[in-house]
């Protein structure tokens, strides 16, 4: 599907052109803000340049750009290095082309990063997985973005063993050790230096997963020119980083919340970010204390438990704190800032979106308000119809900036994408100030400890087990994680409810799918509410969880 002549498209830097024939139709894409000047980019555009030699260039290739978690640090000079030689690596010996999808495997690490930026540089497309994710979900995504390449942790290969057919012609593995891998074996013989390829501001460079309501992943997919805007949004409007800041985030890369936040924003800044491979509440204290960042990038739920570790952990380091990827509650907002001084930066981004499109700091925060608008994007709040409701009306979120959705080959474009303007699946209301107040995800997704989780990809795992007659799943309320899975399963005969088999179907799901997908609560039923036509009414089944 090519994009219609109303929406011109420059001249690719690609040889490989998947990527583009597969965007939506131009009539089908959100319309698109460029008014502010900070927008304007040129038409040839690598973001790899921008992001890491642009420094090496101007004479700040000795700044730190990446701290690991034993304490090394990589220059941007460092980075440089190791970029180009993976580059070599791939062009010269994996017999890679431009516009070619690698897929990225890995925990948060230095070497994750370099191998992020060399598939940029190098004019290819990222597509990056979840450390957790198994086989099965690693197939569909190689499957529909075509991948061709695989740049894998060593210690995860064991998936990609798995994959049969599905395994992509070139998988090399990486230690990011003292002992080298295949990867870094191969990046020993080639030379240091790469000439970034020559993209277009508008060529594809990133396509991301995020699972919807129905279970089924849709890629979404960004050009060169999202992850500059995205850092001259936000970044430079709201949370207005410097130079000698250190950040901390606690999401995988393949999420674009922490990719933004451990690597775009320090980068586009000149600044540094802190790279952990383990980033649980207890990890991020510790990390804190030890290594003295500045800006701090997590969810409620971390926030909460770093709370109650107030009286031991220093904290003193933080000057900025993001939350986002579930609802603020305000009792967490106040609890922070009385016992720090400082005001969460709430926040809602979304995969579509690239990254935060609604937000505020400092002295513009409302506590319990998400934020107005960011410069750069337009928000409103419409009815059913897509008409503008008036403020203080409950509705449905839609936004336009220089970033937006675009599906690969999904006719699931059409949902989110209603006459030129991204609708988010969250209802808000916007008050009279323009401060935009949550009220609910409009969809079946649950929201736990930051993570997006399609229940019906729980219960396709779920009804995998030979007890499991019917199964539905919804998120209760919890005071740690905002919602945890439920699952609410009728048996089959044959089959009694008991702790063992509770732990049973745990462990199952923990199998099948990424584990902290399982469902942490199981309820068994003798049958589920259905409609009279025979669809589970799960919000009968919301219902039921959240009374307990």
């Amino acid at each position: 599907m090519h994009p219609a002549p109303s929406v011109p498209m420059l001249r690719s830097g690609h040889v490989d052109s998947f990527a583009r024939d597969n965007l939506p139709p131009a009539s089908a894409w959100p319309e698109m803000v460029f008014t502010r000047p900070e927008l304007q980019y040129p038409e040839r555009l690598n973001c790899a340049d921008h992001f890491v030699d642009r420094h090496v260039r101007e004479g700040r290739g000795g700044r730190t750009a990446l701290v690991g978690p034993d304490g090394a640090r990589w220059s941007y000079a460092d980075l440089s290095e190791r970029i180009n030689r993976i580059c070599n690596v791939l062009v010269g010996l994996h017999d890679f082309a431009p516009g070619n999808r690698v897929l990225l495997r890995a925990a948060n690490t230095p070497m994750m990063v370099a191998c992020y930026f060399a598939v940029l540089k190098a004019g290819g497309v990222v597509v990056a997985s979840m450390p957790l994710l198994r086989a099965k979900e690693l197939s569909f995504m190689i499957r529909k973005a075509r991948i061709t390449h695989a740049l894998c942790d060593v210690r995860l290969m064991g998936e990609m063993d798995l994959l049969g057919e599905d395994r992509p012609a070139h998988v090399l593995a990486f230690c990011g050790l003292e002992a080298p891998c295949e990867l870094e074996a191969e990046m020993a013989a080639v030379p240091a230096c790469f000439a970034a390829c020559d993209t277009a501001r508008d060529d594809v460079c990133l396509i991301g997963f995020t699972s919807g309501t129905t279970g089924v992943p849709k890629g979404t997919m960004h050009f060169h020119r999202d992850m500059l805007a995205v850092c001259d949004t936000f970044s430079r409007h709201v949370l207005q980083p410097g130079p000698d800041d250190l950040f901390l985030g606690s999401a995988p890369l393949a999420f674009t919340f922490g990719l933004g936040g451990s690597v775009l924003f320090p980068f586009h800044a000149g600044a540094a970010g802190l790279i952990l491979e383990r980033t649980s509440p207890a990890d991020l204290v510790a990390a804190i204390a030890r290594f003295r960042p500045s800006i701090l990038f997590t969810a409620p739920t971390s926030y909460r438990f770093m709370l109650q570790q107030r009286e031991t952990a220093d904290l003193s380091s933080l000057r900025k704190c993001v939350s986002a990827g579930e609802a603020l509650p305000r009792a967490t907002f106040e609890a922070w800032h009385a016992a720090t001084g400082l005001r969460l930066i709430d926040g809602i981004g979304g995969t579509e979106m690239l990254h935060i499109f609604i937000s505020a700091a400092g002295d513009d925060i409302r506590p319990g308000a998400t934020g107005r608008a960011v410069p750069g994007f337009v928000a409103r709040v419409v009815d059913d119809a897509g008409v503008e409701v008036a403020p203080g009306t409950l509705g449905r979120l839609a936004v336009r900036g220089p970033t937006g959705c675009r599906y690969l080959d999904d006719d699931r474009q059409a949902r989110f994408v209603q006459g030129g303007w991204n609708l988010t699946g969250d209802t808000y209301v916007m008050d009279a100030d323009g401060y935009f107040w949550y009220g609910a995800r409009s969809d079946d997704m649950i929201v736990s400890s930051g993570y997006n989780i399609a229940g019906p990809e729980v219960e396709e795992a779920l009804l995998q087990h030979a007890a499991v007659l019917e199964c539905g799943v919804v998120g209760a309320p919890d005071a740690e994680r905002g919602q945890v899975i439920k699952a609410y399963v009728v048996l089959a005969p044959g089959f009694r409810p008991s702790d063992d088999l509770t732990a049973d179907l745990q462990a199952a799901v923990r199998a099948m799918i990424a584990p902290y997908k399982y469902p942490r609560r199981i309820e068994y039923l003798a049958t589920l509410p259905r409609t009279e036509t025979g669809k589970i009414q799960r919000f009968r089944l919301r219902e039921m969880a959240n009374s307990g």
